[in-house]
């Protein structure tokens, strides 16, 4: 893998604050509960890094695949990895810690029988482009353009730069899978390990 951004990555964290920030220099996002996922992709090869730096393809195989066919040829997206539960009205975490399974035969049945889905929230690289000093607004709308016609099991997290829209959001969906919003700066590069809101 020869990429602009390789692996291993430590993600950008969010850092816990009491109130949404206010201003128009902020895009606000859902915070999903699952497992943080960077996700490179160098033409056939493709590796599902966890926030610590381990590999996760190998539990997620349903990912791996759609991913290949979904996203360009070369690129690095951080997202999360995150399950619906049986349901389908919220994200079932207890489900999703299940899929990591040392034996591969129980990762297949798993795949097949509560397969995941990614959400992505940003572009790292696109093709032979490090994007991590750009702004975070440009990465947001080339990561729109990279998305765009995405599909199940890969989607573009929602955003808003509405405060009043972040905040029902939570109130909305706390308790079916968001663990609150995450506020970017508009201007913020990636910064590995460094927090946003």
């Amino acid at each position: 893998m020869n990429l602009p951004v390789n692996p291993p990555v430590l993600p950008m964290l969010a850092n816990r604050v009491s109130a949404l920030p206010e201003g128009d220099a902020w895009i606000f996002e859902p915070k999903w509960d699952g497992f943080r996922a960077l996700i490179f992709r160098d033409g056939d090869e493709l590796f599902i890094q966890s926030r610590d730096g381990k590999p996760l393809d190998r539990y997620f195989p349903e990912l791996v695949e759609t991913l290949k066919a979904q996203l360009p040829p070369r690129c690095v997206l951080d997202g999360e990895i995150v399950l619906v539960g049986s349901a389908g009205d919220r994200l079932d975490f207890d489900a999703l810690q299940q899929r990591i399974h040392p034996a591969a035969s129980r990762v297949r049945l798993l795949a097949a029988q509560t397969p995941a889905s990614f959400v992505a929230f940003d572009l790292l690289a696109l093709d032979d482009e490090d994007l991590t000093a750009r702004p975070f607004g440009e990465r947001r709308a080339a990561l729109e353009r990279v998305l765009a016609d995405s599909s199940a099991p890969v989607h573009l997290t929602a955003a808003t730069a509405d405060r009043d829209t972040a905040a029902r959001w939570f109130r909305q969906f706390e308790g079916a899978g968001l663990d609150g919003n995450v506020a970017k700066a508009l201007d913020s590069s990636y910064q590995p390990n460094k927090g946003t809101m």
